[in-house]
């Protein structure tokens, strides 16, 4: 019965079988791909938190008594645009790292991302099912798009049920029903390959992006202090309280001088 078959399959048939097996490599390429952005993001984000609440919190600290201190310089020199201009900047910077230190603060104390063997495979068959590459058309992108983002959110914050939820949504949605017919059938794959081939691509350039920036490179830091036995960011928050101490008393003295004045 197979080798009749076989002998009449069409060419159409034959590039079909063939293109919906490298179909099938590429979505599980694409959902492990998507698992390692994610979890890469997640990990520097809770990292990111991290080093707000030990270490940002204090140069927040240290930026407001900086800028304090330029205000006092520039209202001894009123006249002088260079005081002026630096007590501005200062201000701007400590309202900066104010608003991150606050933002660090209300987003919970989860330090590290840890997810779990299972939370991976439901990400892994979201994204296997749902992905925004895999649009046939322009509603159907915008409707995936939704769907990942969601399940981007719930991977992340380690909700297992909200990504079993995701993919009961998509299941009984009309997306999720495929239409019939050899010829229309090869090229909806065709064109599915090149898009996950073009996300595959993005997808590398954003992880190269991630590791080389700053904050990844002090993660790798501060988790290699860690294996030898040191907190890094413990040790940068003692530097830094030395440097608001210092920092305070210069304050202090402008203030008593200007006071003295007065």
């Amino acid at each position: 019965m197979s080798i009749d078959l076989i002998r009449t399959q069409t060419p159409e048939d034959k590039e079909l079988a063939r293109k919906l097996a490298e179909l099938t490599i590429l979505e599980g390429e694409l959902a492990q791909r998507e698992l390692d952005v994610a979890t890469l993001q997640a990990e520097l984000h809770a990292f990111e938190r991290r080093y707000l609440r030990i270490v940002g919190i204090r140069y927040a600290e240290l930026n407001e008594i900086d800028a304090q201190i330029a205000e006092a310089l520039a209202e001894v020199s009123p006249k002088s645009s260079e005081e002026q201009e630096r007590a501005s900047q200062a201000r701007a910077q400590a309202n900066e790292s104010a608003q991150a230190s606050k933002i660090a603060q209300e987003v919970g104390r989860r330090d590290k991302f840890t997810p779990s063997d299972a939370l991976k495979k439901l990400y892994r068959e979201v994204a296997k099912c749902i992905h925004p590459d895999l649009a046939t058309d322009e509603n159907d992108r915008v409707r995936r798009q939704h769907f990942m983002a969601e399940a981007n959110q719930a991977y992340e914050a380690g909700n297992e049920a909200r990504l079993r939820e995701i993919l009961r949504e998509w299941g009984n949605s009309p997306e999720a029903v495929k239409g019939d017919g050899v010829g229309t059938e090869l090229i909806r794959v065709i064109r599915k390959i090149a898009q996950i081939e073009r996300r595959l691509q993005a997808i590398e350039s954003i992880i190269a992006q991630l590791l080389s920036s700053d904050l990844f490179r002090l993660k790798v830091e501060v988790e290699r202090a860690e294996a030898e036995g040191r907190d890094l960011l413990a040790e940068m928050a003692s530097r830094l309280d030395q440097q608001i101490a210092d920092a305070r008393r210069h304050l202090a003295s402008l203030q008593h001088e200007r006071f003295n004045r007065d």
